[in-house]
């Protein structure tokens, strides 16, 4: 049993650390570039809404609640990320000083659902005809927060260091990073247009 537990949080892990499947590493790039370490309560909650929205949609399609064409997730999860993307080269990390932010929980939310759906097919291979599917993916959400978790200390420590000892502002990492995470997806987004 607790060999199934690990096989499950590595397998969530694995799903985001995957270098096929960047995007994911993408999207949590821009979630945390706006942020510092004295931010973290509120990154952890966008982070924590990503994985929600993430888990939600994987419960749908192991069900059969939900299944949605996959040509279509495919192309709406690049367009997340470019209007992540987006938002930040606009915004810049001033939203990050109001307090009212829940329209961006709600978004990131939203944004984790579409993500979630992206792997709905796989998860339901991997879950099979099962009858508990909702502990296996408890599980596998737990390595997925984990691998998160991990990305985001990574670009938190990244953007610390970009300030503080190349003394760049920022504003400047913020832009910076986000075009170049735009560059990027904007081929994904081009090789899955639907229609």
């Amino acid at each position: 049993m607790a060999s199934d537990f690990l096989f499950n949080v590595q397998y969530g892990i694995d799903h985001v650390l995957d270098i096929n499947g960047y995007d994911h590493v993408l999207f949590l790039i821009l979630l945390t570039v706006a942020y510092s370490f004295e931010s973290w309560k509120q990154l952890f909650m966008l982070v924590t809404a990503f994985t929600l929205g993430h888990t939600v949609a994987l419960l749908l399609a192991a069900y059969g609640v939900l299944n949605i064409d996959d040509a279509l997730v495919e192309f709406l999860i690049p367009v997340t990320i470019a209007l992540a993307a987006i938002y930040n080269i606009i915004d810049g990390g001033k939203s990050i000083k109001s307090k009212g932010a829940s329209w961006l929980f709600l978004i990131t939310l939203c944004f984790g659902v579409v993500h979630g759906l992206g792997f709905g097919r796989e998860f339901k291979l991997f879950i099979g005809k099962s009858d508990d599917k909702l502990l296996p993916l408890l599980e596998f959400a737990l390595g997925i927060e984990i691998a998160q978790l991990i990305i985001v200390f990574l670009v938190l420590l990244l953007g610390l260091v970009t300030q503080v000892i190349f003394k760049r502002n920022r504003r400047d990492w913020i832009l910076v990073v986000s075009a170049a995470v735009l560059g990027l997806v904007i081929p994904i987004l081009k090789a899955n247009i639907f229609w």
